[in-house]
């Protein structure tokens, strides 16, 4: 896409506020469902900034839809946003592009591409974790046959699940705690490979220039 189009202009100048807006999304359903004993004025405002900030995403959505002049196309292209859209929880993962937004208006160099795979990959394990615990937390603690019944349960599932481990010691019971588990453990593979393939291929570029420098001048 063109660097001057409209499209990149509005994505550029609002990469921040959006990162600035899914960390307070997060915050606030992490405080709604965490703090039990809030006042019902506090809950009232949580709901609020979740309201508030889930409507910025929207609007953000329907100006790049439009902007980009794609129409009906657009939603096809953008699978991940339009997903994104309707599981706002995963709105934090925006976040993931701060990096490249402050790097781009100071103008540093940026890291290596396996570095930035590594540091991408990194970031969205620990908030799909984060994030994950959270939804599972909620949809299971006071379910029947609960296995998950404090957020310490939900945060130890989630890192076994997104490690692909899966003890079993502790397990979703209800349709919604499980479908959230099906999506962690599909994140959970994609994220693994991408890490593991990247560290990889940094070794070989590692083990490639040792072996070059090994070799006699002129071979």
């Amino acid at each position: 896409m063109d660097d001057d189009s409209p499209m990149t202009r509005w994505e550029h100048r609002t990469e921040v506020p959006l990162a600035v807006g899914s960390l307070l999304f997060l915050s606030a359903y992490a405080v709604h469902v965490l703090a039990h004993q809030l006042p019902e004025v506090a809950r009232d405002i949580c709901l609020s900034v979740i309201m508030v900030t889930w409507a910025a995403f929207l609007v953000d959505y329907l100006v790049r839809w439009r902007l980009s002049g794609q129409g009906r196309r657009f939603v096809r292209h953008h699978v991940l946003d339009t997903v994104v859209l309707f599981l706002p929880l995963m709105r934090p993962l925006r976040v993931v592009k701060l990096y490249d937004a402050v790097q781009r208006r100071h103008g540093e160099p940026r890291l290596p591409l396996y570095a930035r795979v590594i540091f991408y990959a990194s970031l969205s394990v620990l908030l799909l974790g984060f994030s994950g615990a959270l939804a599972v937390y909620q949809a299971e603690y006071q379910a029947p046959h609960a296995t998950i019944v404090t957020f310490g349960d939900s945060v130890w599932w989630a890192a076994s699940t997104l490690a692909t481990v899966g003890y079993g010691d502790v397990t979703p019971v209800t349709p919604m705690g499980r479908t959230i588990a099906v999506a962690m453990m599909a994140c959970g593979l994609g994220l693994l490979g991408a890490v593991t393939g990247s560290f990889s291929s940094w070794l070989l570029q590692v083990f490639s220039r040792e072996g070059d420098d090994e070799r006699p001048p002129g071979s």
